[in-house]
């Protein structure tokens, strides 16, 4: 067995790592049922997975016989070994071992195309690898699904049996994974959005989500703060129409690069689209007047609704949608203003994921295959990013090809509480859109010159950020977004007068308050509002309305005692104020 500890946080040794469990678990239904056809299995984010077709269906109870069936081959501790065949001598040996689909793999492979195998113990598979060196060192690992899977993703193709799996090296770190996957499911922001009345998804517009009370609450204070933050900032704010014509996204790129994705309306007979992004419409309040660079830099922001086509198996919740507000911004500013502009948008992103108790890394995103512009203003505007988040000290990755279609960017992953990366912000930096415009400042020296321009967002969808925040507390939002910060539950309609003399007072000092005085038992009434995740729950009874006191409980801390009202009043205040978590 190999003793040397195995790096997992290098990424092409998780990718290694959980790629040669695939062949292990192919191997090991291959055991159990040989009639089975392999298809493909490769390594993905969290895991591995399989295609085979066979009759027989997969259940849970298979899961634990083909596990068994691969601690076996873990501990024959074969060795990976790659070989390389002819066409014609690579689909030989596919059509003796009766792998239709590795033959049809094979045959559609290019001419001067290398056709590689891996061999362990009784087990071949057509593969281009890379492996580990021996099935012995794959320690953890654990079947976590089956579904359905067209072979190569067409419909019309015969549908394939897929399995999924994870893997690690360790079994402290698997269970560690299956506990947050297990927490996740209780964080699960479309359980919690039901049971809080935040949103909801309705069959009359799949991808649409509705907002309910509770869910504005929580919208408009986080619009509210960011409109509060740009303003410190400099920004200035516009609302740019849905709806604008073909011609536009002809100008801005869309058309050749993103129009996929786009929804079209007709209009007087002239072809119109629903805005995907919200740049070009900036672009236009830009050039709807002459810019001096004294102006410069000019910062725009946008909470703009944006519709992009999502395939309905996509849709998630909040997570993905087919509409959604962006909190854009778009800067304008001259070349020597580029690397001021990037860490001043990157130290206000740190700023506002820190409020929110998010850890997060950077990745620098380079140019894509489809893309507009010249080599030298790719490297340009990677080099002016590269550049600015070096300058900040904060750590980055290059994501080789990841960029926008018109330019690099630094995308944002917040990390939240159980482990889990989302990427949110992003700063993208743009010297097409100028050009195809043709916008224009007047600079000292009285001569038109050609602005840069950054895209920027740091929630990057509202409705996206809600859901991960959601996630993220599992519900208990920090007071100063809490649908209800207060609940009032009275003992018996005896105590109701009290109740509505703390409610008022509650209400004057601008806190969120609901008074609960139905006739029910305490009990149910006190379930109820730690399921709904009322942030402080008040008991008022005999004690209480004697003493002119409150009981208070807390969604986060628990129990907090006694406490006056004034005192009680002047504490959610002050953690209002704070914005603390």
């Amino acid at each position: 067995m190999a003793k040397e500890k195995i790096n997992f946080e290098d990424e092409q040794v998780r990718h290694d790592y959980r790629h040669t469990a695939s062949h292990i678990m192919a191997q090991a239904v291959k055991h159990i049922w040989p009639e089975a056809k392999l298809a493909i299995g490769p390594a993905i984010e969290n895991g591995f997975y399989y295609d085979f077709d066979l009759e027989h269906k997969f259940t849970e109870e298979d899961f634990l016989k083909i596990q068994k069936e691969m601690k076996k081959i873990v501990q024959a501790n074969y060795k990976l070994e790659r070989f390389e065949l002819p066409r014609a001598e690579a689909i030989k040996l596919m059509q003796e071992k009766d792998e239709p689909y590795k033959v049809e793999l094979i045959n559609d492979l290019p001419e001067d195309a290398v056709i590689s195998f891996y061999k362990q113990g009784d087990f071949t598979d057509l593969c281009a690898g890379p492996h580990m060196e021996s099935t012995g060192q794959i320690k953890a690992f654990k079947i976590m699904s089956v579904a359905g899977a067209y072979w190569r993703g067409n419909s019309d193709n015969k549908m394939l049996q897929r399995l999924y799996a994870t893997a690690f090296p360790t079994q402290e770190e698997l269970d560690n994974y299956i506990k947050m996957l297990e927490e996740a499911k209780q964080r699960d922001h479309r359980k919690i959005g039901k049971e809080m009345e935040l949103f909801a998804l309705y069959d009359e517009g799949p991808g649409f989500p509705f907002f309910l009370p509770n869910g504005m609450i929580i919208r408009n204070e986080l619009e509210n703060f960011w409109r509060e933050e740009h303003r410190k900032r400099g920004y200035v704010e516009i609302k740019t129409p849905l709806i604008l014509n073909e011609q536009l996204w002809r100008t801005s790129g869309h058309w050749d690069h993103y129009k996929d994705n786009m929804y079209f309306t007709k209009i007087d007979d002239e072809d119109y689209a629903v805005k995907p992004m919200n740049c070009p419409g900036s672009i236009l309040v830009y050039r709807g007047k002459m810019h001096s660079y004294r102006e410069l830099p000019l910062r725009i922001g946008e909470l703009g609704q944006v519709h992009r086509h999502e395939l309905s198996g996509a849709l998630h919740g909040l997570m993905r949608v087919r509409t959604f507000t962006q909190d854009d911004s778009h800067i304008y500013m001259m070349p020597e203003q580029v690397e001021e502009e990037i860490v001043g948008v990157a130290k206000f992103c740190d700023e506002v994921y820190k409020l929110f108790g998010f850890e997060y890394h950077v990745e620098l995103s380079t140019r894509p295959e489809d893309s507009m512009g010249t080599d030298e203003e790719w490297e340009m505007a990677e080099n002016a990013l590269r550049s600015a988040i070096q300058a900040t000290g904060v750590d980055y990755v290059v994501n080789e090809g990841d960029g926008a279609f018109y330019g690099p960017k630094l995308d944002f992953h917040l990390k939240d509480s159980i482990g889990r990366t989302w990427q949110c912000g992003t700063i993208q930096l743009d010297l097409q859109m100028p050009q195809r415009f043709d916008i224009t400042y007047v600079g000292a020296d009285g001569e038109k010159h050609r602005p840069i321009m950054i895209h920027r967002v740091i929630f990057g969808s509202i409705e996206r950020f809600i859901g991960i925040l959601t996630e993220h507390t599992a519900g208990k939002f920090p007071l100063w977004l809490a649908p209800v910060q207060v609940k009032l539950l009275t003992v018996t309609e005896k105590f109701v007068p009290y109740a509505e003399e703390v409610e008022k007072k509650l209400r004057e000092a601008g806190l969120r308050v609901q008074l609960d005085a139905r006739n029910e038992k305490i009990g149910y009434k006190l379930r109820e509002a730690r399921n709904a995740r009322d942030s402080y729950i008040c008991v008022i009874g005999e004690r209480e309305a004697e003493a002119k006191t409150l009981t208070v409980r807390s969604i986060k801390s628990g129990e907090l005692g006694e406490m006056s009202v004034d005192d009680f009043t002047a504490k959610l205040v002050e953690e209002i104020r704070t914005k603390a978590m």
